[in-house]
């Protein structure tokens, strides 16, 4: 862990964006201002420049924050099936959590207004991105994973984020829990080869989808 992150006002300015984030996940970046942001921190302004002198410095904490979070993630050695079903299930996990936050309009105003931010955060994604081909791709060698082209299981994760959205949910009387245990499953049943599933232990994975659900369910509404 980073030494910073045990410092009393790091981890102060951190509970003070995880407050934020669901605000700017649904009104965006360019057009809040300082006081609407204390606000929503439920801080005074005086208390919120104690923390943060602007805006930029806000938006770049939570880059920083989300590039850690990305670098946080666990790959290591890949020596049974399981290890395969435990490295997938790591991995949706953090794909679904950074869909949820990282909306088409926080990237796009992210870039047009912040954009030497917008390039480090896109690069820390691409790099990701590179783990999680390789991890298909060695996958597809050992015989676990279907023949399948990764760039695509990889785009297909922005469908969540269309899916995310109240009007969705009560168009097609579908929960949030619903369409994450369904894209589970799907996502599941395309990379592993019908006998290797049983690599995969379901049962650890049905409480983080419950945690999904709440904390995505939580910032919709």
């Amino acid at each position: 862990m980073n030494n910073h992150k045990s410092d009393k006002k790091y981890k102060t300015r951190a509970k003070l964006i995880i407050k934020l984030l669901p605000y700017l996940r649904k009104n965006g970046l360019q057009s809040v201002r300082m006081d609407e942001i204390a606000k929503v921190m439920e801080i005074s302004r005086a208390t919120l420049y104690k923390y943060f002198s602007t805006k930029e410095e806000i938006i770049g904490f939570i880059v920083d924050a989300f590039i850690e979070y990305m670098n946080e993630e666990t790959f290591y050695p890949l020596e049974t099936d399981q290890s395969f079903g435990t490295r997938f299930q790591q991995i949706f996990e953090l794909s679904v959590s950074l869909t949820e936050y990282f909306t088409d309009i926080f990237l796009q105003e992210l870039e047009a207004s912040y954009p030497d931010w917008y390039d480090r955060l896109n690069e820390a994604m691409k790099q990701r991105e590179q783990l999680v081909l390789a991890f298909y791709e060695e996958g597809i060698q050992k015989g676990i994973f279907n023949d399948i082209n990764g760039k695509l299981l990889i785009k297909q994760d922005e469908l969540l984020r269309g899916m995310f959205n109240v009007k969705y949910l009560m168009t097609n009387q579908i929960t949030v829990q619903q369409i994450l245990v369904d894209y589970y499953n799907l996502k599941k049943i395309q990379l592993f080869k019908p006998e290797k599933l049983s690599a995969i232990d379901d049962a650890i994975m049905m409480p983080r989808i419950e945690y999904l659900t709440q904390k995505i369910t939580r910032n919709l509404f």
